[in-house]
């Protein structure tokens, strides 16, 4: 079944990067391209965070990185070739010897038991899983029951609860009044659950079936600490967004559930998805400092806005300390400020290519592009060729456009 995308065309609003804490720019300084995803299969959107896209709910965008002040590049983590640092073994030692030992015992090294003349080696999957319910051997009950549960992207009132909590409590910010906006954001979701091919043959009950959109509850003695919303794609384990109570700060928990997201990627890459094997953490963004912390796993790779190769972060630092814009593929097409482009005239596509972008219409059902008058209405003609540059072509002949 094919996707469903209605493009919305180019947009300009203000910052919350470039601005203090809960604040946004004075001016419309971020811009980028959107549509509105109807349906839309995992292997499009993987081919569409390949090419720089994001999605929030059902809405989907991508910067233009060459004008926009903060420019946002997509950045991935090889889960096979990452090895955690001592800090971020800590983070998991800390947590593990919490949930296993209570308070009193608590500290950063791993927990306690009978001391091996040489400790082994940090295994990121099974550290990950030492201190879930699950996990613990019937006959030494841990002092806290902490259970993690991966269920398709679903509304609850509970979860909206935590949601509210974390707005006020952690961001600082007004708590969302009514549950529409954060089913919106966090709960609905364009993607088309797709059969997950193990190689390796049927998966341990923990790991997902499906590719498609979930959520990835954290419980401590029953109640609701944690909340991070997932795409399982094709090629990688897609980081949405992450909230938690703020009586679990000090544990860290955002860099908890990152190491614990690689480690999901990582065992359903061993148990037979050859493919997937990166952690997408979003966007990094190197004009801002708070963002950066992404770059603190390695080794991770962004994605060079224009030709869409992949590059080593290390080797693409002396470029973003030097310039606004960076360009990873072709360092002489970087800009510095102020250099910002005028916005952008979509190209005109071929009349060969047009033959193969299919759209919806009313009347005639799914026809290719050629056969409308759609090019015919500027407002139209530029919707869609804004959304097929973003798109490139290919993965374009490969959707159904609506409007």
């Amino acid at each position: 079944m094919a996707s469903v995308l209605s493009p919305v065309g180019y947009h300009d609003s203000t910052c919350g990067y470039c601005s203090p804490s809960g604040a946004r720019s004075a001016a419309a300084s971020s811009h980028s391209v959107g549509l509105t995803a109807r349906r839309l299969t995992c292997a499009d959107y993987q081919a569409m965070l390949d090419r720089g896209w994001r999605r929030s709910g059902d809405y989907c965008y991508k910067p233009d990185m060459r004008r926009t002040c903060c420019p946002q590049y997509t950045i991935r983590l090889d889960v096979c070739a990452f090895a955690p640092s001592k800090k971020q073994r800590k983070v998991v030692h800390r947590w593990n010897r919490y949930v296993l030992e209570g308070d009193a015992e608590m500290s950063d090294g791993p927990p306690r038991g009978k001391a091996p003349k040489q400790p082994p080696p940090f295994a990121l999957v099974g550290a990950t899983h030492t201190s879930e319910a699950a996990f613990c051997a019937a006959d030494a009950p841990p002092k806290h029951r902490f259970e993690v549960t991966l269920e398709p992207a679903s509304y609850t009132d509970e979860k909206f609860r935590l949601y509210c909590h974390y707005q006020q409590h952690v961001h600082n910010e007004p708590a969302e009044r009514s549950p529409g906006g954060f089913k919106r954001f966090l709960v609905e979701s364009p993607l088309e659950p797709a059969p997950i091919p193990y190689a390796a043959g049927a998966p341990p009950s923990h790991l997902p079936r499906t590719y498609g959109s979930y959520h990835q509850l954290y419980r401590v003695d029953g109640a609701l600490a944690a909340l991070a919303v997932l795409d399982v794609l094709p090629g990688c384990v897609s980081s949405v967004y992450f909230v938690y109570g703020a009586a679990w700060a000090r544990f860290s928990l955002g860099k908890l559930s990152a190491l614990r997201e690689a480690a999901l990627a990582r065992e359903m890459h061993e148990h037979g998805c050859a493919d997937l094997r990166f952690l997408y953490m979003g966007f990094y963004i190197h004009s801002c400092q708070k963002m950066r912390y992404k770059g603190e796993y390695h080794p991770s790779f962004l994605l060079d806005p224009e030709e869409y190769t992949w590059h080593a972060l290390g080797a693409c630092t002396p470029l973003l300390d030097a310039h606004r814009y960076a360009c990873f593929a072709h360092p002489a097409h970087s800009l510095k400020d102020p250099d910002v482009p005028p916005e952008p005239t979509p190209e005109d596509l071929a009349q060969e290519d047009a033959a193969g972008i299919m759209v919806y219409h009313r009347s005639a059902g799914v026809v290719p592009l050629t056969r409308t008058r759609y090019m015919q209405s500027e407002y139209i003609r530029e919707l869609i060729l804004h959304a097929i540059e973003g798109l490139g072509v290919d993965l374009a002949k490969r959707v159904v456009f609506a409007f």
